[in-house]
């Protein structure tokens, strides 16, 4: 899975290049609505309205935000699928939305075929995280605390993340206390009242890392945490699966050519750039923009769905 992401990622570049007039020949009918499947304030809402303003700045396009929050991004599939489909509506959810969260469950009203992929933004930092007051140095350090009998409460904020928390108790022969919370501030914040011991956290932590407040004590990651890189990634502790994800914009189902590639091409263009607030933000927050666009980022929907099946049989 780690060469299939460098080769996408690769790929995605080459894309964005091919497709550098893209832009200029596409104009949207009116107003483009751009939904966002985060509660305002938060670092992916911030991202998605920094976006929409450049867009405006750079293009002339008219964007329009509104928030389209529930489900870990069912809600926002569910209504995206359902609306114009000539490039004035997009919205902003994580591949998780049309990995896990869709096969878990069926009923929510959407499929992959049910949406347009336009184009990721950032990928996740994801890390578990604690504070440095507990003098823990690395997972395996949890792993010890955990057998000399502490009741460790685990913090996670979504089904797939409970999973993975599931997942390290059980291959290191201990129990952790899962709490599941909406979002990764809400982790942040339980571990920084003491409500938690340790939780899973994509980027947030990364001013509290870097001041020496938290500890990144593992990467959740196919590859190693951009902030603290010496940490080691889940498979060292006998978890051979990963929350490697990604922002992704995406458009209901068959949307043009002309306007997926127009508009796929505009958004990476502003996550790439760290001179907009937008880039800048994606840089500081997130690590740096990972853009991937266009079937590659459709093969990289189907592998997350596939993921998820395999993950969901093995907690069973």
């Amino acid at each position: 899975m780690k060469h299939l992401l460098r080769s996408l990622a690769t790929a995605s570049a080459i894309l964005v290049m091919a497709t550098s007039g893209a832009v200029a020949e596409w104009k949207p009918s009116g107003p483009i609505t751009m939904l966002i499947g985060f509660a305002a304030g938060g670092g992916a809402d911030t991202q998605a309205r920094m976006i929409a303003e450049e867009l405006e700045n750079r293009h002339g396009w008219q964007i329009i935000p509104e928030q389209a929050t529930g489900g870990g991004g069912a809600k926002l599939a569910a209504k995206i699928k359902d609306m114009p489909n000539d490039g004035t509506v997009i919205g902003l959810a994580v591949t998780e939305t049309f990995g896990y969260n869709m096969v878990a469950n069926p009923k929510a009203g959407y499929t992959q075929a049910d949406i347009t992929p336009l184009t990721t933004t950032a990928g996740f930092q994801m890390g578990i995280v604690s504070q440095a007051s507990k003098g823990w140095n690395d997972f395996g350090d949890v792993i010890a605390a955990a057998k000399a009998g502490e009741n460790l409460r685990f913090g996670t904020m979504s089904p797939k993340i409970a999973d993975i928390a599931y997942l390290l108790g059980e291959a290191n022969g201990v129990e952790f206390n899962i709490i599941e919370v909406k979002g990764g501030k809400a982790v942040m914040n339980g571990v920084n009242a003491g409500d938690m011991d340790l939780g899973f956290m994509a980027g947030i932590q990364a001013k509290g890392v870097a001041a020496g407040d938290l500890v990144n004590l593992a990467s959740a990651l196919s590859t190693p945490l951009k902030m603290t890189p010496d940490a080691k990634t889940l498979d060292a502790y006998g978890v051979d699966f990963n929350l490697d994800g990604y922002f992704v914009f995406v458009g209901p189902a068959g949307m043009p050519s002309d306007a997926s590639k127009a508009i796929s091409q505009a958004i990476a263009e502003i996550a790439q750039d760290e001179s907009t607030k937008a880039g800048g933000f994606i840089k500081k927050a997130f690590g740096g923009a990972a853009t991937i666009s266009g079937s590659e980022l459709g093969g990289l929907l189907a592998a997350d769905a596939a993921s998820a099946e395999s993950l969901m049989n093995a907690v069973q």
